[in-house]
C-alpha cells in the first residue's frame, strides 16, 4: 500500500523546518530545583504564574511542574479563590 500524499508532504515540511524527530526540551520543576521553598495560598504573586488570563489553572506540561507540586499548586489556588485572594474567573469578557 502506497503512503498517502499528505503523509509525505507533512514529513517533507517537518524535515524542511528541522523539526523531524526532535523531542521538546523538558522543563524542570521550579519547586524541586529549590527556587521556591513553600507553596502557600497567601502568596498570590506566585500563584498568578500558574493561572491563565481566563482564570484557569495551567496544565503541568505548560508550567513544567512535577505531579506532586502541580497538585499542591491546584489546592493552593483553590484555597486562595475560596478566601477571595484570587478571582474564580477573569473580569474581561
Amino acid at each position: 500500500m502506497a503512503p498517502r500524499e499528505n503523509d509525505r508532504d507533512n514529513k517533507k515540511r517537518a524535515a524542511m523546518r528541522g523539526k523531524d524527530d526532535k523531542l521538546p526540551k523538558r522543563k524542570d520543576c521550579m519547586f524541586c530545583r529549590g527556587e521556591v521553598k513553600v507553596i502557600d495560598y497567601k502568596d498570590t504573586n506566585l500563584l498568578r504564574k500558574f493561572i491563565s488570563d481566563r482564570g484557569k489553572i495551567r496544565a503541568r506540561r505548560v508550567t513544567g511542574t512535577c505531579t506532586q507540586h502541580q497538585r499542591d499548586i491546584a489546592n493552593a489556588v483553590k484555597n486562595a479563590r475560596e478566601v477571595a485572594l484570587l478571582p474564580y474567573t477573569s473580569t474581561a469578557r
